[in-house]
């Protein structure tokens, strides 16, 4: 059955899906997943829900992994979120450094544009893109996403900066759940 975008979530993965570092998650032992999130993925998913996962890793650009590190990572959270009864539908990656002008790395929409084309979707309007930063939400706003804020990772300093429009804003991914559980 073809996913319809006001049925998709598209998720940032750090500081929303699990602990962010300034020092960048570098290894499978770094990739700290918050279990809230991960029951919230697999409880939206048990819903009906389709969920992607659109993240910058510029940590590979910079040498402090590689993307045989990240499939890892990658593999261990679709891994929990099967076991809690949930499913990813799509990861979409930038690898890219800042200074390296490509299309992909948010707020610039290229992830998003992968996984409309990876879900073999026309349109994103109307579906929820889920972020502790404010590069997350202007890409999804881009795309016509719905934009939510959460408080986790970097989410309460981006609250407390201000400027991210009519972003609803939760403490966390699992908030964010309820709600959305809560108006079917």
């Amino acid at each position: 059955m073809p996913i319809s975008p006001q049925n998709l979530i598209i998720l940032d993965r750090d500081g929303v899906i699990n602990h962010d570092s300034d020092a960048y998650i570098k290894s499978l032992d770094e990739w700290i997943p918050y279990p809230q999130a991960i029951d919230a993925i697999a409880r939206l998913s048990q819903a009906g829900w389709a969920l992607a996962v659109a993240t910058n890793q510029s940590g590979i650009a910079r040498g402090y992994y590689n993307e045989d590190v990240l499939a890892q990572m990658h593999q261990r959270m679709i891994e929990l979120v099967h076991d809690a009864g949930g499913s990813i539908a799509h990861i979409a990656y930038c690898p890219h450094g800042p200074d390296d002008h490509c299309d992909c790395r948010k707020p610039k929409t290229g992830l998003l544009v992968q996984i409309r084309q990876a879900l073999d979707m026309t349109t994103l309007e109307g579906a929820w893109i889920v972020g502790d930063s404010l590069r997350d939400l202007q890409a999804g706003v881009a795309m016509k996403c719905r934009p939510v804020l959460v408080r986790t990772g970097k989410g309460r300093n981006t609250e407390a900066m201000g400027g991210f429009g009519q972003a609803l804003v939760f403490d966390d991914l699992s908030g964010f759940a309820d709600w959305l559980e809560g108006k079917s």
